[in-house]
């Protein structure tokens, strides 16, 4: 049985952590705010790039040259390039473990196909490092993400879509959807889905609908990009408040177990010096 000394010991080592978890909750929170109001501000422009991109490519289905972006070209996909986005650091609970597994088993599904990984973030790079998987790059991922440094992976992306180096760009990245939830979301951004059929208004085109495909694809790639972090972000803070959150509980659960048992020790031990002191008095007579 332990002694008093080292159940106290355990006691004030459960407090100090979860003072620390508390912390780390509280900064967490803090964080998830501000990242949480850039994602809601960037999901009206995204969506609204795709609904233009589409209404472009639909009103121009009828020129050829539209037809012939690089972008927009489809190949089987025997090369695959898998853009993974995790956390530089941990304490988040399964967030990062969720986007690793799905990373294998995307990989796993494309076993006839040569998949490259980009990776974003120092968890999934350190993962795949030991594994020796087929790496194309590595980044670190920001705590603010900067749409400049985000758009060279894009342009690094597109660049080798273009050149005929790959067949295929997906994103793998966790969505932020409340607090207590986040969804992983697997999307392919390259080549770019064209929709079919007309486009829903009739457009007066100052410049042909070839060069307009031209500039709003590669920024629809990049708005993408950018908009994975910028949820990757909002939901790693969301995670590790929640975890930090359970982890702080816990130890509050922690320290009224071993405060309870501390008493029962002490109790204990004063009950037999009693005894002893009783038993020594009655020997004495």
């Amino acid at each position: 049985m332990p002694s008093l000394i080292d159940i106290r010991r355990r006691i004030r080592s459960v407090k100090n952590t979860q003072q620390i978890t508390k912390a780390m909750k509280m900064v967490s929170a803090a964080k998830l705010r501000r990242a949480q109001d850039r994602v809601i501000a960037a999901r009206p422009y995204g969506a609204m790039l795709r609904t233009v991109l589409a209404n472009v490519a639909a009103a121009g289905a009828g020129d050829e040259q539209a037809g012939e972006n690089p972008l927009l070209a489809r190949r089987p996909e025997r090369r695959i390039l898998l853009v993974l986005v995790t956390s530089d650091k941990g304490l988040a609970g399964a967030f990062n473990s969720n986007l690793i597994k799905g990373a294998q088993h995307f990989v796993a599904e494309h076993a006839g196909a040569e998949v490259s990984l980009e990776l974003i973030g120092r968890k999934g790079r350190d993962f795949f490092r030991k594994r020796r998987a087929r790496i194309s790059g590595d980044h670190l991922n920001p705590a603010k993400p900067v749409y400049q440094e985000t758009a060279a992976i894009a342009r690094k992306a597109m660049g080798l879509y273009g050149a005929g180096d790959i067949d295929a760009v997906y994103l793998l990245y966790n969505e932020f959807k409340s607090v207590v939830s986040q969804k992983l979301v697997l999307s392919r951004v390259l080549p770019a889905e064209m929709p079919a059929g007309t486009a829903p208004a009739d457009y007066i085109f100052e410049q042909p609908p070839a060069e307009m495909l031209d500039r709003l694809i590669p920024r629809y790639v990049e708005t993408e990009f950018f908009r994975a972090l910028l949820e990757t972000t909002a939901a790693e803070h969301a995670a590790r408040m929640t975890a930090m959150d359970a982890a702080t509980s816990n130890a509050a659960d922690m320290i009224e177990k071993l405060t309870l048992h501390m008493n029962r020790v002490r109790q204990a031990s004063i009950t037999k010096e009693i005894i002893e002191v009783v038993s020594g008095a009655a020997a004495a007579e």
